[in-house]
This record gives C-alpha cells, structure tokens and sequence, in this order.
C-alpha cells in the first residue's frame, strides 16, 4: 500500500464472474482523477490470507461475495481502519440490501430484487459515504 487516505478492501474467490465484473468496476473508477486517494486491496477467500482479512471484518456473509469493504488511513498510525456506517439502519436507495451494517461497504445482493448486481453507481455511492464519513 502507497499510503492514500481510503482503502477499498474487495472480497472475492477465483472463477467467480461476479467477482471479475468487481474488481474491473472498481479498477475502472480508481483510475479516474477524481478517486485517486483511494486504492484497492483484494482478497482471495480461498486462501489462507484472504480469510484472515475477511474474518476481520466480522460482518459480510460468505453467500453475498463479492462484497467491499471501505477503511481510512488513520494519520497518527498510518493503519487503515473500518469507517463504522453512520446510520446502519437506514435503506439506501441505492445501495439498497448490499449494504453492510457495522462498516461502510457493501456485499452482493443474490435476491430477486438485488440479482446479484453491483452497478458501477453503487461503487461510487459508497466512495462518496466514505469520504464524509
């Protein structure tokens, strides 16, 4: 890590479309001039590494992966830490049923409403919460 202000933690596994479509989504928008104090960070869940960092977490389920989770880099320790989600309970109209409840992030909705979609305007909601946070 480069030491930017925000880290976007991404969880995936190998051979899961999903998870390809995420990580290029959120590649895609890190490059743009207007997110370069943010970078990204993935995580393999089928690894030992990757399970580590996920069971850190303490909130995404395992059957919503791919799933982000956004943190900051404290100044004083120069660690990232979770931003908590200000207002857990609220329903986002556009995060909608991704949200995540303890940390400001977000994990794969596979109901009907949801269809497993993690639109590009979700990723950039959650940037923009991470930034007021």
């Amino acid at each position: 890590m480069n030491g930017k202000d925000f880290l976007v933690t991404v969880f995936g596994k190998a051979g899961c479309d999903k998870c390809k479509t995420m990580n290029k989504r959120i590649d895609d928008l890190l490059v743009k001039p207007e997110w370069q104090d943010f970078e990204k960070s993935y995580h393999d869940l089928e690894t030992e590494d990757g399970l580590v960092a996920y069971c850190r977490t303490e909130c995404i389920n395992t059957t919503r992966i791919p799933a982000v989770v956004i943190s900051k880099r404290n100044p004083q320790t120069g660690k990232y830490e979770f931003l908590a989600n200000p207002q857990p309970d609220r329903f986002d109209p556009v995060l909608k049923r991704t949200q995540l409840y303890s940390w400001i992030g977000l994990q794969t909705d596979y109901s009907e409403q949801g269809q497993g979609v993690v639109s590009p305007k979700m990723l950039t909601t959650l940037l923009e919460e991470a930034r007021l946070a």
